[in-house]
C-alpha cells in the first residue's frame, strides 16, 4: 500500500518556524495499530483524514498515542493539505472528530481561520497540589479541557522551569500556564503535556486557546485579542471570540512531502 504524506508548518511565517504536523490523507480508515505506528514513524503529531468536498473525518496521534479532546496546529495542517494537495475548493473545511465537529474556512488573502469551541472553566479543587508544581508563582488554577495555571505576569511564564515529574502526576490532559501581555500581545501562555509524550508544545498550541482566549476576553473585555506562545518555534496569532466560537486567523506553510509505502 502507497499513501501520500506531507509535513505541514501550522501558525507558521516561513519553512522553520510553527508548529509541525504529518498530514496522511486516506481513502478510508485503516487499522488504529497502523495509524498509531505511522505516528511514531514520523516522530510528528499526524492527522490522518478521510472524506472529500469539504467534509472528512479526522483523527491526531502523537508518536505515543491518540489524542483525545483537540488537535488545533494538526487540524489546521489537514485542511491546509485539502485545499492545496486535493484541490478542494469548499470556502470552509468541515471535521468530524469523536467530541464533535471543526472548521476552517480560507480568506481571499490566503490566510486561514480555525473556528475552535469556546470551553468555560471552573475552578480546580486541589489547587494547593497544582501551585507546588508550578514553583508557588500560580494565583489561580481552573479546568476545561486543561489544567489553566495563572500566573502573576508575562515574564513569570517565559522564565517558567517546568519539572515534569511534578507535572506528568497532575490529574489532567496536559497544563497551560499564563499571564496578561503587554504593549505587543494581549496574553501569553505555555502549554505542556508529558503524559502524551510532549513535554512542551514547540509550537503555537490551538487547542489551548479554547480556554485562554474566553478567559483573556472576559479579563480584557475585548473579544478580539492578540495572543502570544514564546516557545522554541511559537508564534503571535490574531484570536476573536464569537459567541460560543474561537476563531483563530492564521497560515500554514508546506515543508516536505512524500510516500508512504506499507
Amino acid at each position: 500500500m502507497k499513501l501520500p504524506i506531507y509535513q505541514i508548518n501550522s501558525f507558521a511565517s516561513g519553512p522553520f518556524s510553527g508548529n509541525p504536523a504529518a498530514v496522511c490523507p486516506l481513502p478510508n480508515w485503516i487499522g488504529d495499530d497502523l495509524l498509531q505506528r505511522i505516528a511514531t514513524e514520523t516522530r510528528l503529531t499526524t492527522a490522518f483524514f478521510v472524506g472529500d468536498d469539504g467534509e472528512y473525518e479526522l483523527r491526531w496521534f502523537t508518536p505515543h498515542t491518540e489524542i483525545s479532546g483537540i488537535c488545533g496546529h494538526g487540524t489546521l495542517a489537514a485542511a491546509f493539505v485539502a485545499v492545496t494537495e486535493l484541490n478542494d475548493d469548499a470556502d470552509s473545511i468541515g471535521f468530524g472528530i469523536k467530541d464533535g465537529r471543526l472548521e476552517v474556512s480560507r480568506r481571499r488573502d490566503g490566510t486561514y481561520v480555525l473556528d475552535l469551541p469556546a470551553l468555560v472553566q471552573e475552578p480546580f479543587a486541589d489547587s494547593d497540589t497544582i501551585k507546588a508544581a508550578f514553583g508557588g508563582k500560580a494565583t489561580s488554577v481552573l479546568a476545561a479541557l486543561d489544567l489553566f495555571v495563572i500566573f502573576p505576569c508575562a515574564d513569570d511564564v517565559i522564565d517558567f522551569a517546568p519539572d515534569y515529574h511534578a507535572l506528568i502526576s497532575l490529574p489532567c490532559r496536559a497544563a497551560v500556564i499564563t499571564a496578561r501581555g503587554d504593549d505587543d500581545f494581549d496574553f501569553v501562555s505555555r502549554w505542556f503535556c508529558p503524559k502524551q509524550g510532549e513535554e512542551e508544545d514547540i509550537g503555537f498550541t490551538g487547542s489551548a486557546h479554547c480556554s485562554l482566549v474566553p478567559y483573556w476576553a472576559k479579563q480584557l473585555g475585548r473579544s478580539s485579542l492578540r495572543a502570544r506562545q514564546p516557545s522554541l518555534r511559537g508564534a503571535t496569532v490574531d484570536c476573536e471570540l464569537r459567541a460560543d466560537r474561537v476563531l483563530l486567523y492564521c497560515t500554514a506553510v508546506k515543508y516536505m512531502e512524500g510516500q508512504l509505502y506499507l
